[in-house]
């Protein structure tokens, strides 16, 4: 598979766009994230790169319209696969705790955000995947542990449930602003076991998995701020070919995710032939 500024050889496309989107200074996840999921340059919008939660204007562009809303708008279910202890529940619907950009897209569309329940009924993951670092004085004890073969299967499990599917890994912002080397490798040992059970599960005609980023960081262990570098985006599976086509940066994300879920309306749509 190639990366940087090359297309990829048989069965998956890859390409590394520029996550500052034209516009100067470090790229946040606030306006990052809200860029890939409205299809606009909202770094461009704002003047500015802004995060790591949306400010106002950024807001008021996620609860205009984004990806969670279209889809659930044309009739399919969406979901958010990642789950949040009862702490982070109670400071979003206190006002203490501001959602993600990508939290407060999918909360626009009613998408509802998963909780501990959630996970031990098996119906999401914590966002380590395997359950490790779920806190200490939040019921870790309850929490089972999966090994990153088994977290990697049941996101393949769950996604099959919806249309569209996120599961937002941020540990590797949080390894890259304060962690240590060990630990970056550690994650990314992680992440290989976990991808290799969903590629071994998945099946291209399923639909594409996307794997991206709004911004840089732990590439760069030593400098704890966010970098400048590109940041790859792998598609895999159907419809990688045409989602390839004339991609350029992080906006072009969502009004892929879009055409290729019409071209699958459509086909669905054709009468069958006898």
């Amino acid at each position: 598979m190639a990366i940087v500024g090359w297309r990829a050889q048989g069965d998956k496309r890859a390409s590394a766009p520029d996550p500052r989107m034209g516009v100067p200074g470090r790229p946040h996840s606030g306006t990052g994230q809200a860029t890939i999921f409205t299809g606009r340059n909202v770094p461009e919008l704002l003047g500015k790169h802004y995060g790591p939660k949306p400010d106002k204007q950024t807001r008021t562009l996620l609860a205009e319209d984004n990806l969670f809303k279209q889809v659930v708008g044309r009739g399919h279910r969406s979901a958010l696969l990642e789950a949040y202890p009862a702490s982070w529940h109670r400071a979003v619907e206190s006002g203490r705790r501001l959602r993600s950009s990508y939290q407060l897209a999918a909360h626009e569309a009613g998408i509802r955000i998963l909780n501990q329940d959630d996970m031990l009924r098996g119906d999401a993951l914590p966002v380590d995947w395997t359950g490790e670092h779920w806190p200490r004085n939040q019921g870790r004890e309850m929490v089972p542990f999966r090994s990153p073969g088994d977290a990697g299967a049941q996101l393949v499990r769950l996604a099959r449930r919806h249309t569209l599917s996120l599961f937002a890994h941020w540990p590797s912002d949080v390894i890259g602003h304060r962690g240590t080397l060990d630990e970056a490798i550690s994650l990314l040992e992680r992440f290989d076991e976990v991808m290799a059970a969903v590629l071994g599960a998945w099946d291209d005609d399923e639909g594409m998995i996307i794997i991206c980023s709004d911004h840089g960081n732990m590439e760069h262990i030593g400098d704890r701020r966010h970098t400048l570098n590109d940041v790859p985006t792998v598609v895999i599976g159907k419809g990688r070919e045409r989602f390839d086509e004339g991609f350029r940066n992080l906006a072009d994300i969502a009004p892929r995710i879009l055409e290729a879920l019409i071209a699958e309306e459509r086909i669905r749509q054709r009468p069958r032939k006898d």
